[in-house]
């Protein structure tokens, strides 16, 4: 068959595939579909590849991100690397091991045998918000797709460094933002009473008693301020699994808390986004929500209760004015943001949102305006990593040479 003519591949005939592993990564993979070609209807050119694992979020918390699709499927990773040359475009919204994985797929089942219905998929993937651990790990694993994006301009500037000096392509890296920022402009509200947010994280902290104080300084909050409203806004409910496995869920710890929640704390699902409407006060560890508070210019405090630790990720608002403790919280302060902090780490800038997606739409439309892509070259080879790659390859069924293993037959 023919390549397809430019005009055949023009934006309202592009179909694109988000590949996901999450709920998270199903909201960042759908909404930067969205900001890269925002021409397409994605309920008609926008399809959803729920990877079947751990983490495949549940019709639940597919409603709660409530982004339209023309189709959401769960889909097993051979199944996905059959039909992923079927689309013009595909993010690949996952952990940093599977982008892997899925780039040797389909290196294997591309790079060898010419395609009969033109050009492969412009391949495109990222991160779902603060890069604060694994940098180079997780970066090398998403090396050989054609857009590696970034989400401020420090990120920009960190991963070409990490590409350069690795021998990696840092021209794949693309400079854009978050992709669900947005929303209204803080403005207070006098007639609702103040309301502070507390957005927990399943992970950070991951012990018992460094969640048992934070959940207890947000409750002694709503006891010392009976006038707010304070909300824990949780990512999941028990049993559902997300990005990072949640050990000890909130609403467990809740549950035994002496006297209970007073009544004007209580838990809170639903999207972030509509959380935010209504607070005055966001509070965190180091959750991507603070980010998007930020954007809002809605008073946003990081959590140093525990430390400024790596571990916690709240060392990335170093800088950022936003330190805060529930001690201080309690004393009445408001944090307030650095402005170069914030345009720098893709928060703010003196440019419309909008045009932060705009290098990466021009790159992507000219690579699908091109005749052929070049072939899909990751970092990691069984020739440069023969001691790393065939291990994340086998752990999503792959052969060293990232052809699909044989199913075991059935007994």
């Amino acid at each position: 068959m023919p390549s397809p003519t430019d005009t055949e591949r023009g934006e309202q005939s592009w179909r694109i595939a988000v590949l996901a592993d999450s709920d998270t990564r199903w909201k960042w993979g759908g909404l930067t579909a969205q900001r890269l070609v925002p021409d397409v209807d994605p309920t008609v050119g926008v399809d959803g590849l729920l990877l079947r694992g751990r983490a495949t979020p549940t019709p639940r918390q597919l409603r709660e991100v409530g982004l339209p699709a023309a189709s959401l499927r769960e889909v097993t990773v051979s199944e996905f690397l059959s039909v992923a040359g079927d689309y013009d475009l595909v993010v690949l919204s996952c952990v940093g091991g599977t982008v892997q994985a899925m780039l040797h797929g389909l290196a294997h089942r591309w790079n060898s045998t010419p395609r009969e219905n033109g050009p492969r998929p412009v391949l495109v993937t990222g991160y779902v918000g603060v890069v604060y651990e694994k940098l180079t790990d997780g970066l090398l694993l998403r090396s050989g797709a054609d857009l590696v994006l970034a989400n401020s301009r420090e990120d920009a500037e960190r991963f070409r460094s990490v590409y350069r000096g690795v021998g990696a392509a840092p021209e794949s890296v693309v400079e854009c933002a978050l992709p669900f920022l947005g929303g209204k402009p803080y403005a207070p509200d006098a007639a609702r009473p103040f309301t502070v947010t507390f957005a927990v994280q399943p992970s950070v902290p991951a012990d018992r008693e460094g969640r048992l104080h934070l959940l207890n300084r947000a409750v002694d909050h709503a006891r010392r301020y009976p006038d707010r409203q304070v909300l824990i806004k949780l990512r999941s409910k028990p049993g559902e699994q997300t990005t990072h496995v949640e050990e000890l869920p909130y609403q467990r710890l809740a549950e035994r808390l002496p006297g209970g929640l007073p009544g004007n704390c209580r838990l809170v699902y639903g999207h972030m986004g509509e959380v935010l409407d209504g607070t005055d006060l966001l509070v965190t560890v180091s959750s991507t929500a603070a980010l998007e508070s930020l954007h809002r210019g809605i008073p946003t405090g990081i959590l140093t209760d525990l430390g400024i630790r790596e571990s916690l990720g709240n060392h990335h608002f170093v800088g950022s004015g936003c330190l805060v403790s529930w001690d201080e919280l309690d004393e009445g302060r408001l944090p307030t943001p650095d402005l170069e902090w914030t345009t720098g780490h893709g928060v703010v800038s003196d440019s419309p949102y909008e045009a932060a997606f705009d290098a990466a739409r021009a790159r992507v439309a000219e690579l699908l305006g091109r005749g052929e892509l070049p072939p899909i070259a990751p970092y990691y080879t069984p020739t440069t990593a023969p001691g790393y790659l065939p291990g994340v390859l086998a752990r999503h069924g792959l052969a060293p040479d990232g052809a699909p293993r044989a199913e075991p037959p059935e007994a």
